[in-house]
């Protein structure tokens, strides 16, 4: 049984991740998983939230010895679906700023080593971040601008981050391509080669 392709989709909150991954779903021949953020969040105990989606910047180092655990635990759950020939498209958003660094991208790779993986940088301007953020102030887990901070720190911390060290296989700008297109984009890459290299470099990276 041949593996299952794996896309790991990297991006700040709001910067379209969740849209292409839909597209994805839609758009692709087979069998495609969803296995990312939101899902990981939904199943995390509550006190324990927002887990592997925890800022930048250090806000909850008691939860912090956590993380890598969850990170782990869900490349496993990747590794496993693409072993058993299910396509899987994730939707993360990793960065090593937390109150000490944590090495989870490297060794999230490690686990992921000999499988068919394709990591996709999502980039998105921040005025077009703060503007999806404005207009979906009705779900508070988004911090928003005001006049008073227009581009509020956790939401510069993510801009800044979140593509470090910035090594990929294909970036895509969602502020000029739909989430059609994107898919469409890495579907040609899929197709057209050459083959990955992002991954298997980052799994020699050591921590911090």
């Amino acid at each position: 049984m041949a593996a299952g392709q794996i896309i790991i989709l990297n991006g700040a909150p709001r910067s379209g991740k969740s849209s292409i991954a839909a597209a994805i779903q839609e758009m692709f021949d087979g069998v495609w998983v969803n296995l990312g953020v939101d899902a990981s969040v939904q199943i995390t105990p509550p006190r324990l939230r927002p887990g592997i989606g925890l800022r930048p910047g250090g806000e909850r180092p008691d939860l912090e010895p956590l993380v890598p655990r969850l990170y782990a635990a869900l490349y496993e759950a990747i590794a496993a679906h693409s072993r058993l020939g299910l396509n899987v498209v994730t939707d993360v958003g990793h960065h090593d700023a937390y109150s000490m660094p944590l090495g989870i991208l490297p060794d999230c790779a490690r686990r992921l080593a000999g499988l068919p993986v394709l990591l996709v940088g999502v980039r998105c301007p921040i005025e077009v971040i703060l503007q999806r953020r404005a207009a979906g102030a009705a779900d508070r887990t988004y911090v928003t601008g005001s006049d008073k901070d227009p581009a509020p720190q956790p939401v510069r911390l993510w801009q800044e981050e979140v593509h470090k060290p910035g090594i990929y296989d294909l970036e895509v700008d969602t502020s000029l391509l739909s989430p059609e297109a994107c898919a469409a984009a890495i579907r040609q890459r899929l197709i057209a080669g050459p083959d990955p290299t992002a991954f298997p470099t980052l799994a020699q990276l050591r921590a911090g």
